[in-house]
């Protein structure tokens, strides 16, 4: 599920199923307040895990052939040894494809690919019809409704985020085109607009993903009221969320390949995904708790979570000298938006 999330954060669009998939998670475990209610479709994703290990295993000896059929061109550069290991690839390639095509019809269990059951393929030749194979349920396997839905959230939880950061990085823009003391404050200013936004955006989020409609992504008053009944679960989901995300700033300092740009945002997903589940538990935890806590422990926390904002505002801050696309990539908060650095792609 991690490998498939990560492909889809590459691709424009696609990449707003990752993100809703990210918050229908968080959604789910603050439903429930069960972690593992949060792992969506994870053995719908091992089936097709199984059949992409399956294949990968498969093309190996083909993979083979085709190395010796180089290493036999450069070596002989007559065209008599070359021609028969051509044959000999063509025969390999049409017994692979056989073998996975074979293997897929018996259900396409990873052991199907390992073992062809050559003696199970014969009957079934000699009589096809009283020898049915299992069928795929395509469609119980590929939710089109779930995959729809999850892109909605996905948009509406972007466009939520892009709104909110696009106030901050603005002023951080503009305030490096002044002179060195009002560009200071001016700075300084935004800076604290991005540590606001940081410390209500992920239970925002969570919020509209449990009551759907475009204020509750706003509405900062519901969700302080939501910490005054549990804020050390609120503080410990926050410090959570933007501690895991700092180290990723380090993924955006060199664009990677076009062809290799999944391998960082499966780093994303593999951070991010956890700390989406902390908030919904502490989502829910607020909504359990009836009564609010004692109001001392509510200062210690906002004073905790107030520190954890800042110290996020500054790191984040600083980063627009360090990545790609410079102040621009403050937007790319993978914390809050799709988990990869969606400028670049």
């Amino acid at each position: 599920m991690a490998l498939l999330l990560s492909i889809l954060a590459v691709f424009p669009v696609l990449n707003l199923i990752s993100l809703g998939y990210l918050m229908k998670a968080s959604g789910k475990v603050a439903e429930s307040g069960r972690l593992r209610d949060g792992f969506i479709g994870f053995r719908e994703a091992s089936f097709f895990g199984g059949i992409i290990l399956g294949i990968w295993f498969c093309c190996w000896p083909i993979r083979l052939g085709i190395d010796l059929a180089g290493d036999a061109a450069l070596i002989s550069p007559g065209r008599v040894i070359p021609q028969r290991i051509q044959m000999g690839l063509l025969l390999l390639l049409l017994i692979t494809v056989g073998h996975i095509l074979w293997a897929l019809a018996r259900g396409g269990r990873l052991r199907h690919f390992i073992w062809p059951a050559p003696l199970r393929f014969i009957l079934w030749l000699r009589d096809p019809l009283c020898r049915e194979l299992p069928e795929i349920q395509w469609s119980t396997l590929i939710d089109g409704e779930a995959i729809f839905t999850c892109f909605k959230v996905g948009l509406a939880g972007f466009i939520g985020a892009l709104t909110w950061l696009i106030l901050p990085v603005w002023v951080i823009f503009m305030a490096n085109t002044l002179s060195k003391d009002p560009g200071i404050l001016l700075s300084l200013s935004g800076g604290f607009m991005l540590a606001f936004v940081a410390v209500y955006l992920p239970f925002l989020q969570v919020q509209y993903v449990r009551e759907p409609h475009w204020r509750n992504l706003f509405d900062i008053r519901k969700v302080r009221n939501r910490f005054q009944h549990a804020p050390f679960a609120f503080a410990f989901g926050l410090l959570v969320t933007l501690l895991f995300s700092i180290p990723l700033y380090l993924l955006k300092i060199e664009l990677a390949p076009r062809e290799l740009a999944w391998l960082p945002s499966l780093f994303f997903v593999v951070f991010i995904f956890p700390a989406r589940l902390i908030c919904g538990w502490a989502m829910h935890r607020s909504i359990r708790k009836t009564d609010r806590t004692h109001f001392v422990w509510r200062w210690i926390c906002r004073s905790g979570i107030m520190v954890i904002g800042l110290v996020y505002g500054i790191m984040v801050f600083f980063t627009q000298f360090l990545t790609w696309h410079g102040t621009w990539g403050l937007l790319e908060q993978h914390a809050f938006m799709v988990p990869a650095p969606w400028l670049s792609l």
